[in-house]
């Protein structure tokens, strides 16, 4: 095909001359999301060029503080999550030792119960956001009046049902693995004895409690505890390698601190209170009355003399004592018990009148001289110098321990609790010689002399004597 045959090309028509560019029309504007909007300002696209502040404000005016812009957003998320639970916002909580309310709510309070609904109690406990709830087992004297209050403690918080966990002052708590946390008081059963201590049983839960952490004195016969029930106190807890300690004696120092303040408020002289015998020496024995301890002095436990306090009381007896003297500032008890029972020196002036004499037992010697008991409770001394009208030099030549003897008193002094006695003066007096009968004389007869008949010899005879010169 020849270059004639081809059909000829329309010619192109030549494009206009550029002229100035007209404006281009702006793309129509993607639909938007429905949202809401924010209150008081328009949605704006990501990308937008930020208008001025003037025609940003839809009422004109100076730009919103921070704090108001603060409570805006506060109001839209209150608005987004209103209708919405807590499980949906954090989701479901797993399981595990629950933890307090808040910080400021644990420890001791006095609640009111609302009401008691089959196993549980729903009390009403000041400064909480919450009520609270205690089992049922923690009324052992039986279920609480509604409006009654009870002493608590708070343990922990229920968060599925919104309620403070609650536990009575001294009364146990249900305790599994899960929720056994040192510091519990709980419930321990003891079902047999080991190297060391108890095996007790806690709600199923196998655990020990040491043989020095079951009284306050140490305990010879731990068998005797086997079957009984203990409230006790948790020490430690494994719950990885199942175990579980124990203490009675940690709950039993804790009510006793809390005891210590209110008894020396009210302990006073002459007060007749119960105690314990916690040990015994030599001396005399210490006697638990419930918030301290006080000494019962060998000497104060009877008007008889005592030689061995032991023979008395034992370790772990309960006895009832006077108190004799407080000191408050060194924290020191002193104790007796004789004055329970009566003085046999109420009537000694009216037995034993001075002048009279009386028989009693030689109980001491001593250097200065004897004492003798004239009846239980009441004794009188013996000086030296009344054993014997002679010069004594040793008592034991006289008298000894265990000899019966009769003395005569001397004087009876009541307010300082003294006799004193005389065994000389009661010796019998010995019999007086008679006087000899005055002999009688003889009778001797005075013959009258014989007149003589023949002169005398050697004389001068009739003759009278003429006077010397």
């Amino acid at each position: 095909m020849s270059d004639t045959d081809k059909p000829a090309t329309p010619p192109e028509t030549p494009a206009p001359a550029p002229e100035a560019a007209a404006p281009q029309p702006a793309p129509a504007p993607r639909p938007a999301r429905e949202r809401p909007e924010r209150a008081g300002r328009p949605h704006q696209r990501r990308g937008a060029p930020v208008p001025p502040v003037e025609e940003s404000q839809p009422f004109g005016g100076t730009a919103p503080s921070l704090r108001d812009l603060d409570r805006e957003i506060e109001g839209e998320l209150e608005a987004a999550m209103a209708g919405l639970s807590n499980e949906e916002l954090y989701g479901r909580p797993g399981k595990g030792p629950r933890q307090p309310q808040e910080a400021a709510a644990a420890g001791r309070k006095k609640a009111r119960v609302l009401r008691v609904h089959g196993p549980d109690v729903f009390l009403d406990v000041p400064g909480g956001r919450s009520g609270g709830v205690l089992p049922m087992t923690q009324f052992p004297e039986g279920p609480p009046a509604v409006g009654e209050e009870v002493e608590v403690n708070i343990e922990g918080y229920d968060a599925d049902n919104g309620l403070l966990l609650l536990s009575r002052k001294g009364a146990a708590v249900q305790a599994d693995w899960s929720s056994v946390a040192v510091g519990q008081t709980v419930e321990a059963r003891v079902t047999g004895t080991n190297k060391g201590g108890l095996s007790v049983e806690i709600n199923g839960i196998r655990g020990f409690l040491p043989i020095s952490q079951i009284e306050f004195f140490r305990v010879e016969r731990p068998e005797e505890y086997v079957n009984q029930r203990l409230l006790c106190m948790v020490t430690e807890v494994n719950p990885e390698e199942r175990n579980l300690v124990v203490s009675r004696r940690a709950l039993l120092e804790k009510e006793r601190e809390e005891q210590r303040e209110k008894f020396w408020n009210e302990v006073a002289e002459g007060q007749v209170r119960e105690g314990i015998v916690r040990s015994v020496k030599d001396f005399g024995a210490f006697v638990d009355l419930g918030g301290a301890d006080g000494l019962l002095h060998v000497s104060e436990m009877s008007w008889t003399r005592v030689k061995d306090a032991a023979s008395v009381v034992q370790p772990g007896q309960k006895v009832q004592v006077v108190v004799l003297k407080v000191d408050r500032e060194r924290r020191k008890l002193s104790l007796g018990m004789k004055q329970l029972a009566a003085s046999p020196w109420d009537n000694v002036a009216a037995t034993y009148v001075p002048h009279t004499v009386v028989k009693g037992k030689v109980t001491r010697v001593a250097d200065f001289g004897a004492f003798v008991e004239l009846e239980p409770g009441v004794e009188g001394l013996v000086h030296i110098s009344e054993l014997a009208p002679q010069r004594v030099y040793r008592v034991r030549d006289i008298v000894q321990e265990g000899q019966e003897v009769s003395v005569m008193v001397l004087n009876v002094d009541t307010q300082q609790r003294r006799i004193s006695l005389s065994l000389k003066a009661a010796l019998p007096k010995p019999e007086e010689a008679k006087p000899e009968e005055e002999e009688e004389e003889e009778v001797v007869e005075v013959k009258p002399p014989r007149p003589r008949t023949t002169p005398l010899r050697g004389g001068i005879g009739d003759k009278p004597q003429l006077p010397l010169p």
